[in-house]
């Protein structure tokens, strides 16, 4: 990453944006929070962080006009990395109360984990990531590497050329996705010690 990059962490009232700021703040990294759709176009790479319900983000999202300056972002080839629920708001829909509408930019469906008598769900703390094809995000990264995770939905991939790594709950599901310019990661990478700075900073470097 240069020094003259700019990066954006997106405040659209569902983020959990000051742990991603501090983990930024920890590699040394320049960047703002940013609320103003109009503003999103003057950055070099954007963060949508995310937690709490899906529909109520699509709803925040479309209604502030965040969303039409993410998808103009997107579309000029720019990079995006989602985190939690903010890498599930970029599929195709979700099914959680109910059925809506995602961003489509990442084709498949967020679904809820199946609960079990030796399963809990939420699923949260650490748990490894099984990477499962070569990537620059990977650098510096060993394989089955912890992760820190809290959640109850996970994503269904349609297509498996988008899951960069995978991780076991009960089922596998996808931990880490990516589709052209776009980047998720399921768990907090602001959460997971040096493995999580390590990966944004290798998302801030692509």
């Amino acid at each position: 990453m240069t020094d003259e990059q700019r990066v954006a962490i997106i405040d659209y009232g569902m983020g959990n944006l000051r742990s991603v700021s501090n983990a930024l703040t920890k590699l040394e990294l320049a960047h703002e929070i940013v609320a103003n759709p109009g503003d999103v176009g003057a950055y070099d790479k954007v963060i949508l962080p995310g937690v709490g319900a899906f529909q109520e983000a699509m709803q925040t999202l479309t209604g502030t006009g965040m969303r039409a300056a993410l998808e103009a972002y997107v579309e000029s080839g720019r990079s995006v990395l989602g985190v939690c629920l903010g890498m599930q708001l970029f599929f195709s829909r979700s099914f959680e109360d109910g059925e809506h509408a995602g961003l489509g930019w990442i084709p498949g469906s967020v679904e809820r984990l199946v609960d079990g008598p030796d399963l809990k769900v939420p699923h949260m703390g650490w748990n490894s990531l099984d990477l499962v094809v070569e990537s620059p995000l990977f650098a510096g990264v060993r394989p089955n590497s912890d992760v820190y995770f809290v959640h109850s939905y996970v994503v269904r991939c349609e297509e498996d050329s988008t899951v960069l790594a995978r991780t076991h709950h009960g089922v596998h599901f996808p931990s880490i996705v990516a589709r052209e310019n776009i980047v998720g990661m399921q768990f907090h990478p602001e959460k997971s010690q040096q493995v999580g700075l390590t990966l944004l900073k290798n998302f801030l470097d692509l």
